[in-house]
Order: structure tokens, then sequence, then C-alpha cells
């Protein structure tokens, strides 16, 4: 849901907004009942909400009793991503990837995780987590946990975008090093080295805190489910797996553009070599023509019939056999 430029309604604010008893949905929350719905044992609400207004959230706040510095972290957006403890309740910043139009954009998740409750606040581009829901309602088991379970299909959701987008630029790498390893020099395959390089270091800097924040999450005792941890350790394995990946590209790209330059260095210096041996062939003749242009007195086979031929044959040789020294060396 995209909200416009105007002011939202409340409701054009809540993406979703459910409540779980056992793993099962059991209504719908609403601004009036969720102080009821919170008091209600072995209960949990998870409230999505989009781009919120300070006033709306300031309510969310006051019924979840949330921390002033987390509720302006996450009305003001363009965090970077952590995670942070205020008593019971984790407030987590996570940074999200899609690809729009051949292009990646990246937008925010802020995360407010308590012991029944979990709320997600997207800024910026940022794909619904409806189908995320979906899925944890399929698996009432591991949702009956907690609000844990679904932090976990979040992050993991977040994560596996990064891997889908290191995916498809594996396709381009793959392109790309085939132009670089040419003897030409591909301004347009530079430049997309460049592109590449730089969105992949964008995502590697969005992954490497998640392996920072799954391993808070497990190592903290009993706000996360112990059950959860194995499931937490799959995402920061995900998310060490995107890191490799991006620095495996990046360093071959890296080593593919010096490549580039050392064949294409190569190839200069064939040519000036090449250059340089058909100046040294047409030195002879030039010295040799040259004489005869001089103002002597007396020079020589000047009377001789044979002087002409004489002099054009020893031309001819001396080319001939310092072209094939030359091609003999491989500077021809």
């Amino acid at each position: 849901m995209h909200p416009s430029d105007d002011k939202q309604h409340p409701k054009d604010q809540v993406v979703k907004s459910m409540a779980y008893r056992q793993g099962k949905p059991v209504g719908e929350v609403t601004s009036d009942n969720i102080s009821q719905m919170l008091a209600e044992p072995e209960t949990f609400i998870w409230l999505g909400l989009w781009q919120p207004e300070d006033d709306y959230l300031r309510h969310i706040q006051r019924e979840f009793g949330l921390h002033d510095l987390a509720i302006e972290d996450a009305l003001t957006a363009h965090q970077r991503p952590k995670i942070e403890q205020y008593g019971d309740t984790f407030f987590i910043v996570v940074q999200t990837a899609q690809k729009i139009r051949e292009r990646i954009e990246y937008g925010e998740t802020h995360i407010f995780y308590g012991k029944n409750f979990l709320i997600t606040v997207r800024h910026g581009a940022s794909s619904s987590y409806a189908d995320v829901r979906h899925h944890a309602e399929q698996c009432p088991e591991q949702l009956a946990l907690g609000p844990g379970y679904g932090l976990y299909c979040v992050l993991d959701f977040v994560v596996d975008n990064y891997l889908s987008i290191v995916t498809e630029f594996s396709s381009q790498f793959d392109e790309i090093e085939s132009r670089m390893f040419k003897t030409e020099f591909d301004q347009k395959a530079v430049r997309q080295v460049y592109h590449l390089r730089r969105h992949l270091l964008s995502l590697r800097n969005a992954a490497v805190p998640m392996q920072d924040i799954c391993g808070q999450l497990r190592h903290h005792d009993g706000l996360l489910p112990e059950e959860l941890h194995a499931y937490m350790r799959d995402v920061q394995d995900h998310a060490n797996q995107a890191i490799t990946m991006t620095d495996d590209m990046r360093e071959m790209l890296t080593n593919a553009t010096h490549v580039n330059l050392a064949l294409v260095s190569v190839r200069q210096n064939e040519v000036v070599q090449r250059l340089a041996g058909w100046g040294a062939i047409l030195a002879i003749p030039t010295v040799i023509f040259s004489l005869y242009g001089m103002n002597f007195k007396d020079m020589p086979e000047l009377d001789s019939t044979l002087g002409y031929p004489l002099t054009i044959g020893v031309t001819v040789l001396g080319c001939l056999w310092l072209y094939l020294k030359l091609r003999r060396s491989g500077w021809l």
C-alpha cells in the first residue's frame, strides 16, 4: 500500500494489524482494543505500518509502552542498520533492497519487538510483508512460540531479497567479465564495472549489520525462545552468504579490470614495437637515398653503369635482412 502525498488517514498507515493466540489469528486489532488484546494471556499483536505520521505513531507508543528515542528514529528514518534494547523491548533497523525497473532501490524497516508484540514500520522502497505474514500463518506450531517467529520471517525475507539481487548480479558479472578479457579498451564495460561494484558495496553494507542483529537476538536470554535460535542462525548464515558473494564478485571485478588494463598495455607495447621495427627498416633506404641528395663533388658510383642497381640491391637486401631479424625476435 502506497499512501498519497496528502495527509494520511490512520487506516492508510496500517497495512495489517492482527492478534494471534497459540499460533492462530484471533481477529483484527484496532486502535480501541489494543490494550485489551495485550492483556489477554498467550496473545501477541503483529502490527504492520507504512510511513506513519507523528500523531499515530505517538498513539502506538503509548499503547505499547515504546521508548521515546526509538520512536524518534522510527519517525525520522534514514537510520543505520542496528539493534538497540530499551528495557524488555528491542528496536531493530534493517535496510531493505528491491529491484525496480532495472534499478536497485533501498528502503528501511524499523521493528519493535517485545514479548507480546511485533511492530514493523516500513519507509521507502520495501516489498510488502503480506507474503511473510501468510507464510508465518501456515506454520502455527512455530507461530505459537510468539512474535519471535514473525521477527524471524521478516528478517529472513529481507536477507533473501539480498541474495536474489546478488544472484541477478552474477549473470551481469559473467557478461562483463567476458568483455573485460579483451585487448581493446571498452569504456562502457569499465563504467558497468564501477556501477556494479557500487551496488555490491551497498548490498554488503546492508547485510553486514544483519549478522550482529541475529547474533544479539540469539544470545539474549529470555526474550527470544530457545527454539528460534536455530532459525536466527539460519538468517545469519544467509547474510554471511550474501556478504561472501558480494566480496568475491567485487574482488573478481577488480582483478578483471587489472587484467584488462594489462592486456591493453601489452597490446599497446606490441603496436609500439611494430612501429619501431618498421621505422628501423625504413631508416636504411632513408640514409642511403639521402646521400644522393648531398652536394658532393666526387660522388661514388655516379659514373658507374651498375651504380644505381647496386645501390637499390643493397638497400633491398638490407631492409630484408633487418625485417627477418625483427620478425624472428617477435617485433613484427
